[in-house]
């Protein structure tokens, strides 16, 4: 997810690190905070792997910024994973979040509709974060712990808000024009 995150914030445009940092921080919010410890050596592989680069340029003080940037492996290398996200950034919500913030780098409406097709089928299998003896999916109804049913209840309104987003939104990208 961040190296999906690094990509995708640096293909608009050449960022410092901190605000790298920043946009990162908007997108993943308080569940899943970026720490120094991982954004910098993640940056580190990056570029050692010819998708970013870096360059200095000069800082408020003594000390130049360092400014980094997507090399054409990187655009690449983001296009690849949007295109074909791994199972678990279609399972989780998160990091689906992160492939949706940066789906629009896909330039193919078909592409770009295949992975919401494969967030939507996932939506719509029978799922619970409770199953029964028999294994079945433990639905609102039958939960007698009210702090379960709860969470049970907010997942099935965020699921079917979720999943009428993804229709409207294929159904959009379905019907128009090439390139547009």
């Amino acid at each position: 997810m961040l190296t999906l995150a690094i990509l995708g914030f640096l293909y608009d445009r050449p960022l410092h690190g901190y605000q790298l940092k920043t946009l990162i921080t908007g997108l993943t919010g308080h569940v899943r905070p970026v720490s120094d410890g991982a954004l910098y050596p993640a940056i580190a592989r990056l570029e050692k792997a010819g998708l970013l680069h870096r360059r200095s340029e000069p800082g408020s003080g003594a000390v130049p910024r360092q400014v980094l940037e997507l090399t054409p492996e990187g655009r690449t290398e983001l296009e690849r994973r949007l295109a074909d996200p791994e199972e678990v950034e279609i399972s989780d919500q998160i990091r689906f979040f992160t492939v949706a913030a940066f789906l629009d780098r896909l330039d193919d409406p078909a592409r770009q509709v295949a992975v919401l097709r494969r967030r939507l089928a996932f939506l719509e299998a029978p799922s619970s974060f409770f199953y029964d003896a028999e294994g079945r999916p433990v639905t609102a109804e039958r939960e007698p712990n009210p702090f379960r049913r709860g969470m049970l209840l907010v997942a099935r309104a965020s699921g079917a808000a979720e999943r009428a987003w993804l229709a409207e939104t294929i159904a959009e990208l379905e019907h128009a024009p090439p390139n547009a």
